[in-house]
């Protein structure tokens, strides 16, 4: 007969090693990597500052303050603010102006002081928007004869750009009921083939500018020398014999793909820009197919095999795309350098949590700073205001926390997730080479992940509270905060 003791030993031994097995799997597997934290990312710089508090403190207690006098003051008010803008705007068209000239702060600041007035009044919306269109399109044409390499003359483009479409879009969100969803910009009778999307007549080698719903992609658009809107490119081709439009493009999930242009649609975006290579350009009036055949590049490219997503933002190395690589490696074989004035990211913070995530150049192509490249002109751009309104949201969630990480915050995860990241990255790495797609991306590292996956949960929580806030705020005031006390209230979230 067998003794008891016989049987219980060995499975006693057994259930022992297997336990004793899987606690140096698990710490083995728990081990954080290596290059887990930068290990010295200092500043190189703070990047731009607009540092005017007191002006925009003002422009809303303006706005305030003309609650209980109608529109048709307001509307009288702009009425005479009109013409000295657009005077102002016909004399940047005339000839050469210098990016130091005193012309462009007096603009600036009559832009700006109309602002208060316009929000009051539906029927002034549309004649601002256009007067920023305007404006837009003569400095950019200015800013092709000056040197963008130079801080003076990339922070003035700047000013005007960004500062002109704060403007426009704080005014779109006191009236969303009345806000243009689509506003077109430069027209052109290229003969490179195009088709209709969205009442926009798009052209092959056209680009696409593009912000995600993601708390990443807010952080791709805000975490820059200039704080932008945008978070990524793609590259559009329209086949000249079907008109088929197919849109290029590089994911975190996938790599570089080609989708339809329903599927790029499909996929949640906040804000839609056109962008188009100037048909003045001498390469383009050399060759005015020039953007196609970078369109045609781009897609045989990705026709010839599977090109990876770069997570270091390696401008330079074209084995590996992020987004704004599809566009600049296309345009770069046809002897175009988009990106005249390449993207800086200064900040020590945003250094050492973009190091976190795998970004190792901080010299770079950032989506929102080909909106201010002079080679490119302004097609046409979609902004939903309900979608506007996250934008600003995400945006000022995400400038409070990068402000977090400049005073030592860090992308932590919990540690004893690490072991199990780590078999589903390679489960995830399987899926990939049988040609599935795993829950962590090919080329990210599973504490990157489990960053991602922790600081998207940050930032959620924060927006969800910031909402509130905001209809708090609206409730008490009778008017939607402005993006600087959007800022704010995030910033009280975090403390």
């Amino acid at each position: 007969m067998t003794q008891p003791n016989s049987i219980v030993r060995p499975l006693y031994r057994a259930v022992r090693t297997t336990l004793v097995c899987s606690a140096l799997a698990f710490a083995v597997l728990s081990i954080p990597s290596p290059q887990a934290h930068a290990p010295s990312i200092a500043s190189t710089g703070e990047g731009f500052a607009w540092n005017r508090d007191g002006l925009w403190r003002d422009l809303e207690n303006r706005y305030a303050a003309q609650g209980s006098r109608g529109c048709s003051q307001d509307e009288h008010l702009f009425s005479d603010q009109l013409p000295a803008i657009t005077a102002a705007i016909k004399n940047l068209e005339q000839g050469p102006v210098p990016p130091t000239a005193v012309a462009f702060d007096r603009l600036e600041e009559a832009f700006f002081a109309a602002g208060p007035a316009v929000a009051r009044c539906p029927d002034a919306q549309v004649e601002y928007a256009q007067a920023y269109g305007r404006l837009r399109d003569a400095v950019k044409r200015q800013s092709s004869r000056w040197d963008m390499t130079d801080g003076t003359s990339r922070e003035r483009l700047y000013r005007v750009l960004y500062g002109g479409r704060a403007a426009v879009e704080e005014v779109m969100l006191q009236q969303p009921q009345v806000a243009q969803t689509l506003m077109e910009g430069a027209t052109s009778d290229a003969p490179t083939p195009s088709s209709m999307v969205q009442g926009v007549e798009i052209h092959s080698g056209d680009l696409l500018l593009s912000r995600g719903g993601a708390p990443t992609s807010a952080l791709i658009a805000r975490g820059n020398d200039h704080p932008g809107n945008f978070s990524h490119v793609a590259l559009v081709h329209v086949d000249e014999a079907s008109g088929q439009v197919s849109v290029i493009e590089s994911h975190i999930e996938r790599g570089v793909i080609v989708a339809e242009v329903d599927e790029y649609l499909a996929d949640k975006k906040l804000r839609i820009m056109v962008l188009r290579l100037r048909a003045d350009l001498p390469s383009v009036v050399e060759d005015p197919f020039l953007p196609h055949r970078a369109a045609k590049h781009a897609l045989r490219r990705v026709q010839a095999g599977h090109v990876p997503y770069d997570f270091e933002m390696d401008y330079q190395d074209s084995s590996k795309l992020f987004c704004s690589e599809v566009a600049s490696s296309a345009y770069q074989e046809v002897g175009v350098t988009l990106w005249m004035g390449l993207s800086t990211l200064s900040r020590a913070g945003l250094r050492r949590w973009l190091y976190a995530l795998g970004v190792r150049h901080f010299t770079t192509q950032e989506p929102s700073d080909l909106e201010y490249d002079p080679q490119l002109a302004v097609v046409a751009e979609w902004r939903d205001p309900d979608s506007l309104w996250q934008d600003h949201v995400d945006n000022a969630v995400i400038d409070a926390m990068l402000e977090g990480a400049d005073a030592g915050d860090d992308l932590s995860y919990p540690w004893y997730q690490l072991a199990a990241a780590r078999l589903l990255k390679v489960y995830s790495a399987i899926r990939t080479l049988l040609g599935g797609r795993g829950s962590i991306p090919e080329g990210m590292a599973a504490d990157t992940a489990l960053r991602v996956r922790v600081f998207s949960a940050r930032h959620a929580r924060i927006a969800e509270e910031l909402y509130g806030d905001a209809v708090q705020f609206e409730r008490e005031r009778g008017y939607r905060p402005p993006y600087w006390v959007l800022v704010q209230l995030a910033r009280e979230q975090l403390n």
